[in-house]
């Protein structure tokens, strides 16, 4: 029931997206993440049924949260779009009952040798992204979403990077990061997002990518 719950919620999403694109005032004055607040905004952005239906799981702790895995890469427009129009509002709202795995990689290829050990889609400034977002990922724990939403929403991803780290964490430094993009650590973290890529089945043909519970719908 909770993965139906949230495939509903998430199509939603994707609808008043959409919609909103083609009306300048759109009737829910609501962000996504405080639909189901009070019965009033439910009401007032549609949803209703929706926030019952949410709220009738939400007692049963014991069912573990819904698994989203996206796969996709750090310069990607329809990547970008797609964090912080549809996964990121849906996480914000629906994180009790859903937990999700960023895996920046997508179409790059990594190669059996020489001074770059990746090539990317959008060239290196792209490979460069993925990797910053793998160390910040591996870094942050739970404000890794926000920092990475907080890039991809930006106008220049790259060099937004630090400041949405300051913004959302206190206890990982800049130099930190820096470290880990410039070392080892930085290197296998985007192997093992290669190698994850790579073992998707059925294999991945474009990104933004996303499977539930391991699984692509």
């Amino acid at each position: 029931m909770k993965l139906s719950v949230l495939f509903v919620v998430f199509l939603l999403l994707c609808v008043h997206r959409r919609s909103s694109g083609s009306h300048p005032k759109p009737s829910c004055r609501y962000p996504p993440s405080q639909w189901c607040r009070s019965l009033e905004i439910a009401i007032e952005c549609r949803v209703q049924k929706q926030c019952m239906e949410l709220n009738a799981i939400r007692a049963n702790q014991s069912v573990p949260p819904v698994s989203v895995t996206l796969y996709y890469e750090s310069l990607c427009p329809a990547c970008r779009a797609f964090i912080s129009q549809q996964l990121f509002p849906t996480w914000t709202m629906l994180q009790d009952i859903m937990t999700v795995t960023l895996v920046p990689y997508g179409n790059a290829k990594e190669l059996p040798s020489g001074n770059s050990p990746f090539t990317c889609q959008h060239g290196e400034p792209e490979c460069r992204g993925n990797l910053i977002e793998a160390c910040i990922i591996h870094l942050t724990g739970h404000s890794a979403f926000q920092i990475i939403n907080c890039m991809e929403s930006a106008v220049d991803v790259l060099n937004a990077a630090q400041p949405c780290l300051q913004l959302y964490t206190r206890s990982v430094s800049w130099s930190t990061v820096e470290s880990c993009v410039k070392g080892d650590l930085g290197y296998q973290l985007m192997h093992a997002n290669a190698a994850m890529t790579r073992a998707l089945n059925p294999a991945h043909t474009h990104v933004p990518w996303v499977t539930f519970n391991g699984v692509k719908h």
